[in-house]
């Protein structure tokens, strides 16, 4: 019995943060509150405390959830593709399929409301993106030392160039429902990192 009940309790706490998640990457985390999950999952705002003590507690939740599940799809691109190049695409899609999905990147709306945002919820965007960053400095210097890859200043400040990059291109996409629009400055922005294929010499 008293695994079933941890079994439910496990699954009303995600349904929370499915509904959570999706009004953050649509209305920001400032445009919602307990009563439209409450309204939406028909459950009382006494049950969401229950899981949630406080709307910080479950924005806390809901980064965490969602760095762990960009981490996981940042190592599903490690996992087939071979090359640096390859790789910064596979990062591009990421946020590609959020667009297609007509939502923003979480992290990225949360930023949008960083200085009202809790302090947790504070450390866990910046965590995110502190994420994000280290990953993509590796690509870079992969990139660099392969000869595939190339750009100006350090791996961390192009990492943050390509970072700060997607998510405006999210951002400026997002009103037109354009998904074309953020997927050619994608492409503009990595062939820019792309080293030219040596031309064979003349005879």
């Amino acid at each position: 019995m008293a695994i079933k009940m941890t079994q439910q309790n496990a699954g009303t706490a995600a349904r929370i943060l499915d509904i959570a998640e999706q009004l953050v990457q649509v209305r920001g985390f400032n445009g919602f509150s307990y009563a439209d999950i409450s309204a939406e999952l028909g459950i009382t705002k006494a049950a969401l405390h229950y899981h949630f003590a406080s709307k910080a507690d479950l924005g806390v939740a809901l980064i965490s959830r969602y760095a762990e599940r960009f981490a996981a799809s940042l190592a599903g691109v490690d996992a087939v593709a071979a090359t640096a190049s390859i790789r910064l695409s596979g990062y591009a899609d990421l946020y590609l399929e959020v667009l297609r999905k007509r939502k923003m990147c979480l992290c990225g709306m949360l930023a949008a409301e960083y200085q009202t945002l809790p302090q947790p919820m504070q450390d866990a965007v910046m965590a995110f993106f502190d994420q994000n960053e280290v990953w993509l400095e590796g690509v870079l210097e992969q990139g660099s030392s392969d000869g595939s890859l190339q750009y100006g200043g350090t791996a961390r400040d192009t990492a943050r160039l390509i970072i700060g990059s997607l998510e405006g291109a999210l951002l400026v996409a997002r009103p037109y429902g354009d998904v074309e629009r953020f997927r050619v400055a994608a492409t503009n922005l990595l062939a820019s990192f792309t080293r030219p294929a040596a031309q064979p010499a003349l005879a």
